[in-house]
């Protein structure tokens, strides 16, 4: 069983940035992955996704402000997120396209002032 590990997240001020990181246990380089965000009382929803040819896409709410990169050589996809708003409060997961991985614990990111 694939276990990824996200780590970053953290409490930031509206305006500013956090990139985070997501670890597979297993080679990444074919498989298209996403970030995912869940906020309280909300359904999990898809924020970004990189393909293995790197072509990425954005829920709206995130276009020009987060930016989705991997490195395959890591096994690792990250998530660079600038001018954080307090909507952008949840936990995040990664997983690949499909959502077929066992999901990992999350890491959480918190927008206040």
């Amino acid at each position: 069983q694939v276990q990824v590990v996200e780590s970053g997240g953290g409490l930031v001020q509206p305006g500013g940035s956090l990139t985070l990181s997501c670890a597979a246990s297993r080679s990444i380089f074919s498989y298209g992955m996403s970030w995912y965000r869940q906020a309280p009382g909300k359904q999990r929803e898809l924020v970004a996704t990189i393909t293995s040819g790197g072509t990425t896409t954005y829920v709206d709410s995130v276009k020009g402000r987060f930016t989705i990169s991997r490195d395959n050589a890591k096994n690792t996809v990250y998530l660079q997120m600038n001018s954080l708003a307090p909507e952008d409060t949840a936990a995040y997961y990664c997983n690949n396209f499909y959502g077929s991985w066992a999901w990992g614990q999350g890491t959480q990111v918190t927008v206040s002032a």
